[in-house]
């Protein structure tokens, strides 16, 4: 360890820091990232200090080797840390030696285009991430963690097949958090990627004041190029909002098991998880609606005026009910299905109609392959009427 990263691990923690807000998450497909359509998990932040400036010591030390050098826009970063508490020179000898990767900046400019459907594009996506591979690693996981997946459900109201889902898609339960060092991956998209500069800039910010406070090597944290975490693939503004420290030992570790299924039920919690309540229903009769109609998770309507154009939902629900009109691309033809507002909270784990359905299908196929009773769809459904969708407070 360099004399740099042993005096930065054994640094003290400090309290009060600045926790920014979570609003939304990344464009991409990725688990945790934001808007446009963000995906994996990924949060929007507001920014946390004033407009940057020079530093005022002119006899400062300045970042002179490295994939970053004499580079202003990392001279002002390092200036936004010292006014976290940072010391200046250990802040230079860091960026030089962060590698810049620009794997990660071919990745993120790739555009994707869907082609035009009806082509059976949800029936692939569903393949990938529900298959007897994954339930049966899946059921394995629960069966390790099955205490404190019960505590988790029972403290956070979040039932344990879906922590056990978002974790499976995340990570494949541990298997593959990624392969590239955090740091690398945020200052590579905070600097080289202006886009979303200021988004990855805050998150940067956030990872160093998340590896002080708790004792990390900065360079020892490995995830996802858009720089995710650990075995539900936080970003680090998710960890300072959400991630607990679940096992009691004076830490939030996203990599350990038992923190990783506590931050994600309260992420879910947070977010306006509603204990009992189903997620999502299936409907007949979509057939008839018109192709231009708004579907997705965004979308807003009343059960009554879907009824009205022919859609017969699978549960009985009352008129004045509000849900998402979901439209999937299957291999058979569009399937349409409500969406409910547990719905709603799972896409804010990451912005997409399908992966929140292949969180809920996933779940419930382990909750029946567990042997456990999946919410029977009838007339029985308890439901609470929608209230106005907000960010979570705080």
């Amino acid at each position: 360890m360099s004399a740099y990263r042993s005096r930065f691990v054994s640094a003290p923690k400090r309290a009060g820091l600045c926790v920014l807000p979570l609003a939304a998450a990344l464009a991409l497909s990725a688990g945790c990232a934001s808007q446009p359509d963000r995906g994996p998990g990924v949060p929007d932040t507001a920014r946390a200090d004033a407009p940057l400036g020079r530093s005022t010591a002119p006899s400062s030390p300045r970042l002179t080797r490295g994939d970053f050098a004499d580079r202003a826009d990392v001279e002002h970063f390092i200036d936004r840390m010292q006014r976290q508490g940072f010391d200046r020179a250990e802040l230079v000898a860091m960026f030089s030696q962060v590698r810049r990767d620009p794997w990660i900046l071919e990745y993120m400019n790739r555009q994707w285009r869907p082609s035009p459907g009806p082509n059976g594009a949800w029936t692939r996506y569903r393949a990938k991430h529900i298959s007897d591979d994954m339930l049966d690693r899946g059921l394995a996981f629960w069966q390790r963690h099955d205490a404190t997946l019960e505590r988790a459900g029972q403290k956070y109201g979040v039932p344990p097949e879906y922590i056990v889902a978002i974790i499976g898609i995340e990570t494949k339960w541990g298997g593959y958090m990624g392969q590239h060092r955090i740091i690398d991956a945020l200052s590579t998209l905070a600097f080289d990627y202006p886009r979303r500069a200021d988004y990855f800039t805050d998150e940067l910010e956030q990872f160093l004041i998340m590896a002080r406070n708790e004792g990390k090597d900065p360079f020892a944290s490995v995830g996802s190029f858009a720089g995710a975490m650990g075995l539900g693939q936080f970003m680090p503004s998710s960890y300072h909002k959400y991630a607990v420290d679940f096992d009691r030992d004076g830490r939030r570790d996203l990599w350990d098991p038992e923190d990783a299924i506590g931050s994600v039920a309260h992420y879910f919690a947070r977010h306006g998880w509603r204990s009992g309540e189903p997620v999502a229903a299936r409907a007949a009769g979509g057939a008839g609606l018109p192709q231009a109609m708004e579907t997705g998770f965004n979308s807003r309507y009343s059960v009554g005026s879907l009824q009205s154009k022919g859609l017969r939902p699978a549960v009985a629900l009352p008129a004045e009910q509000h849900v998402s009109l979901l439209r999937l691309d299957a291999a058979g033809g569009y399937e349409y299905w409500l969406g409910f507002e547990n719905f709603y909270v799972i896409t804010r784990y990451n912005h997409s109609t399908y992966y929140a359905m292949s969180v809920h299908q996933l779940a419930q196929a382990l909750r029946a392959r567990r042997g456990g009773s999946v919410p029977a769809a009838g007339p029985a459904l308890r439901m609470t009427q929608a209230a106005p969708r907000q960010a979570p407070a705080g």
